[in-house]
């Protein structure tokens, strides 16, 4: 098999160097977040850096599926507290995507997160804007604000009990403590549990599996599982009969039944 093309950027770049690298690897975009002198904390440039990757994974028609992932060894340690308390809280977020530039940035395109070390805080946070979560076993999680006299307030308090049991998510929460890739994993946090310094590897392999379906359905998916969450049943009724309804007049329909009856992988469009 050929390897995919590769293309890399660097979006931003601060003091130390590219604090946000874009790499394509065929229908995946990998970004990376590279400030591991910090343990990759989240700072103006990377804020700017991670909305700038969203962006151009948005904008690009060829590329799918994103990997957001880190320079280990920690995955990251969330917002930079000097920056905090330096009085410049509100540079660590942008005005679309919140803070990071991503937990509230609206998005199309599925996005996992390859997590190959602690994720804490902020974080976390980014862990749980993401769609999907690939971790190795040296990666841990935890929302430990309170330790620190702070409240989690980049999606944490209301993601993470979407996710996890209540009194799970209250532990962790109240506690600040950390929870390892194995336990999360048990506890549906995490999708698959990798060696350590395999999580973006894991994550590529499960991008792949979901670049290689119909792109507009599996936007459309997303769309409708991310609108359902909270929804009565009438109301994730009709937003699935709205996707259906697309999808039945589309032309990835008309290629994905005739690859089926020919017996061959179907090809899809770019577009």
């Amino acid at each position: 098999m050929t390897a995919p093309l590769r293309q890399t950027a660097r979006l931003t770049t601060g003091e130390s160097g590219a604090e946000v690298e874009f790499e394509v690897r065929g229908r995946v975009a990998v970004i990376t977040i590279n400030r591991p002198q910090a343990r990759n904390a989240i700072n103006a440039a990377v804020a700017k850096g991670l909305e700038a990757a969203v962006d151009r994974l948005e904008a690009d028609d060829g590329v799918w599926v994103g990997v957001l992932t880190a320079t280990p060894p920690v995955f990251c340690a969330g917002a930079d507290l000097k920056e905090i308390g330096a009085g410049r809280r509100d540079q660590l977020r942008t005005a679309r995507g919140g803070f990071a530039g991503f937990v509230a940035r609206d998005r199309t395109k599925p996005v996992i997160a390859a997590v190959d070390g602690p994720a804490m805080a902020g974080g976390a946070e980014i862990c749980l804007a993401c769609d999907l979560v690939v971790a190795s076993t040296a990666a841990t999680f935890s929302i430990p604000e309170v330790k620190r006299g702070l409240v989690a307030a980049a999606g944490g308090l209301f993601r993470l009990p979407s996710r996890l049991p209540l009194n799970i998510a209250m532990e962790m929460v109240l506690t600040g403590e950390p929870v390892d890739a194995d336990r999360a994993h048990h506890l549906g946090l995490v999708n698959r549990v990798t060696e350590p310094g395999t999580a973006l590897d894991a994550a590529m392999l499960l991008a792949e599996e979901i670049a290689a379906n119909a792109p507009s359905a599996v936007r459309a998916s997303r769309r409708v599982m991310r609108a359902a969450l909270g929804l009565d049943s009438p109301s994730g009724w009709r937003l699935s009969e709205e996707a259906m309804s697309a999808a039945l007049s589309s032309a990835e329909m008309r290629e994905g039944v005739a690859a089926f009856v020919e017996k061959r992988p179907p090809q899809w469009s770019t577009q």
